[in-house]
């Protein structure tokens, strides 16, 4: 008979005692249980005791996360998160070096238990600490123990960060401008400087002007990965809590001190495997960076406007300065608006007596103008070529320069996401980006050569335009999904891509469309899909048994909290804990959390998530909410909350879910797979019916046979 719900078999051990195997009932208080154990070990005063987890973060058992222990849970007896924030307390203020060591060691360690926290801050400790950074008098490992459970501390929200005092920052700032410093308190100390500018504005300012962007961006060019990534983790904190102007400010320095060579040299290009963390860094700088053109794309054209009405005749003027530049000044006004006018066509101009109305639309507002000046006086032969072949060619077959170069940049704008406010989970950045100053201006400049490319491949015409146009995304995004890691190798694989490699793409993909909608081949497919069906489901499985490293998001700072979960290999349990920076597979033995199958009684996802309730309709959110998903156990009183790294694990996360839970698959990935694995098993099935049509119905069965004396008699044999 299995044992009621409420009782949970733990062992309890205390050094020098055996250990004690109890069946605890959740029901009774826990200072009850305490006394029982107590008087085991003829222990007096329990109240001077409290039961902790043996491994993993070592947190208090209280009343309120009783209902996490499991069976086959390991606890000890230890001593009371009160006497024992006290006796710390009094360790971090000895005058004797290794009593203070010790204690700020230990401290450390159980600064993360939210319970201890609470008690060691209400003893004014956290003050204590920032007395010993003020002090300097600890150096080294100390000073390392000492920041680590500063921060640990403050983690857990209970302190403002508004109340440090400006001495502190000094100190705290100091650590990272000095060349000569341990790695382990730099690195600690960037984090505590990226957690305060998250903070507030008010300790914002106070960090912008203590840490010179110039010693943050020496930190990038250490060989030491951690450091690297507190660097950029707090060079994109400053940016994001910039306003416009500032930012645009930040990013000019960055620009004028190398940021993007170092990044790219350093990080980019380094043997080592890049974090995830820096990963996310390097896509918010990206789109950062792109976001600086957003004020370009909002601005429609003024046409009275002096300096605008002259960047559009500068155009002119690049292309046809030969032709009429040199005699327009024998012609009067109305002759001069008329070849004006005229050469405004050439140039692909759909307002082509007044191309300023061309850029009244937002987006893309001036940024095309802004793009084609640029392709003009940087690429001048480039353009003068494009120009005077399209100038050369019957006027249906003429590529429209003009109209060309805006729809190209609402598509660049749309693909890169300019004006989206970055992720707060992206990863997908552009090494090419990196790899050179004007990028996005260059990128133009090779986009809109290829647009004159494709389009004198398929011979198009005016009206063919957004044929041409699609063909010239599709040709972008697949290029860029390569990672090339510089513009010149972008050139080369988009070119190489070109109008009828496109076409064999489709075509293949239509052909694998047609040859599947045959009503015998649709019987087959779905007599088929059990199986892959199940194929699918083992396989999610087997990818939760794997496990994955979840990262949590918080309101201050992103990183540093990372926890990892997965399946036992029996498909019973769930086994979860966190882990430190670095651990890529924990063994199953490491994660001392767990959660049987059997009580998992629902999966959530997005904004039905406990952890979602309060996330607002912020783009950035939305995306965390598309990433979210929780598990309700026991009753569905508790629940398990994930954040996805990717919208691929989200995928398999889910659906490994959902089978376990009985329910069907419905996830896009699931959608997908099946189809990939459906044509791949049809087309080996149909691999002898090559160049046989299929019927659309069965063949008839023939009639019955008059009489049935067609066997071959064996008797009679012939000689």
């Amino acid at each position: 008979m299995p044992p009621p719900k409420d009782i949970v078999k733990i062992a309890v051990q205390m050094p020098g005692a055996y250990p004690q195997l109890i069946d605890l009932d959740q029901k009774k208080p826990l200072s009850t249980v305490l006394k029982e154990v107590c008087d085991v070990w003829n222990k007096n005063n329990p109240d001077q005791y409290a039961l902790q987890y043996t491994d993993g973060i070592q947190s208090y058992i209280t009343e309120t996360n009783r209902h996490e222990i499991k069976n086959g849970s390991i606890l000890r007896l230890a001593t009371a998160p009160s006497r024992e924030a006290e006796n710390l307390y009094t360790g971090t203020q000895s005058g004797n070096y290794d009593v203070r060591f010790e204690s700020l060691k230990g401290l450390a360690v159980l600064s993360k238990d939210i319970t201890f926290a609470q008690e060691f801050i209400s003893k004014d400790g956290i003050a204590a600490l920032v007395r010993i950074v003020e002090n300097g008098n600890d150096t080294g490992e100390s000073l390392a123990h000492t920041l680590n459970a500063f921060i640990e501390l403050m983690e857990h929200g209970v302190v403002s960060w508004e109340t440090l005092t400006p001495v502190f920052i000094k100190k705290i700032a100091g650590f990272v401008n000095k060349s000569a410093m341990d790695a382990s308190i730099q690195q600690l100390s960037l984090a505590i400087l990226e957690s305060m500018v998250l903070s507030s504005s008010y300790l914002f300012q106070l960090v912008k002007n203590e840490v010179p962007l110039d010693r943050l961006i020496s930190h990038l060019q250490v060989t030491n990965q951690m450091i690297q990534t507190k660097a950029m983790a707090l060079i994109i904190a400053l940016l994001l809590s910039s306003n416009d102007d500032e930012r645009k400010e930040t990013m000019e320095f960055l620009i004028k001190r190398n940021l993007r060579q170092y990044v790219f040299k350093n990080i980019i290009l380094s043997s080592s495997t890049m974090r995830d963390e820096m990963a996310h860094y390097l896509y918010v700088l990206q789109s950062v960076s792109l976001n600086l053109l957003e004020p370009r794309m909002r601005i429609p054209m003024d046409p009275y406007n002096q300096d605008q009405r002259e960047m559009i005749q500068s155009l002119r003027q690049a292309a046809f300065e030969s032709d009429a530049d040199t005699s327009s000044g024998n012609f009067n006004t109305d002759r001069r608006k008329s070849l004006y006018s005229r050469e405004f066509r050439r140039l692909g101009f759909p307002n082509n007596a007044n191309p300023s109305l061309d850029f009244s639309r937002t987006p893309p507002g001036l940024l095309p103008l802004d793009n084609m000046i640029y392709f003009a006086s940087r690429h001048s032969d480039a353009y003068n070529r494009f120009v005077l072949e399209n100038s050369s060619r019957e006027d249906k077959h003429e590529c429209p320069f003009g109209r060309g170069s805006i729809q190209l940049t609402i598509i660049l704008c749309e693909i890169l996401k300019i004006g989206d406010p970055p992720s707060e989970t992206g990863q997908d950045f552009y090494p090419m980006f990196f790899a050179q100053d004007r990028v996005f201006e260059e990128f133009f400049c090779i986009c809109i050569q290829l647009l004159n490319k494709t389009w004198k491949e398929m011979r198009a015409t005016q009206e063919d335009f957004d044929k041409v146009m699609q063909v010239v995304r599709e040709q972008i995004t697949r290029t860029l999904a390569t990672k090339p890691t510089s513009l010149e190798l972008f050139r080369n694989k988009v070119n190489a891509l070109n109008y009828s490699e496109i076409l064999k793409l489709r075509q293949t993909e239509r052909m694998h469309q047609e040859e599947t909608l045959a009503p015998p081949v649709l019987e087959l497919r779905e007599r088929l899909k059990p199986e892959l069906m199940e194929l699918i489901k083992q396989q999610r499985l087997n990818r939760l048994c794997d496990g994955t490293l979840f990262r949590k998001i918080s309101s201050r700072r992103r990183q540093d909290k990372l926890w990892y979960c997965r399946l036992s290999p029996n498909h019973k349990v769930l086994h979860y804990g966190d882990v430190e920076e670095g651990v890529d597979n924990p063994a199953i033995e490491w994660l001392q959390e767990k959660i049987p199958v059997a009580d998992i009684k629902a999966l959530v996802t997005g904004k039905d998530c406990p952890h979602m309730k309060e996330k607002s309709t912020l783009k950035q959110n939305r995306e965390v909410l598309d990433l979210a998903f929780s598990i309700l156990y026991d009753a569905e009183d508790y629940s398990l909350n994930f954040i996805a790294p990717s919208k691929y694990d989200f995928g398999l996360w889910t659906d490994g879910l959902s089978v376990l839970l009985g329910k069907e698959l419905n996830s896009e990935q699931t959608k997908s797979e099946l189809e990939i694995l459906l044509s791949m098993e049809i087309k080996l099935r149909l691999l002898d019916l090559e160049n046989i049509s299929i019927p659309d119905v069965a063949p008839p069965i023939p009639s019955v046979p008059s009489n049935y004396n067609f066997c071959y008699d064996f008797s009679h044999t012939d000689h």
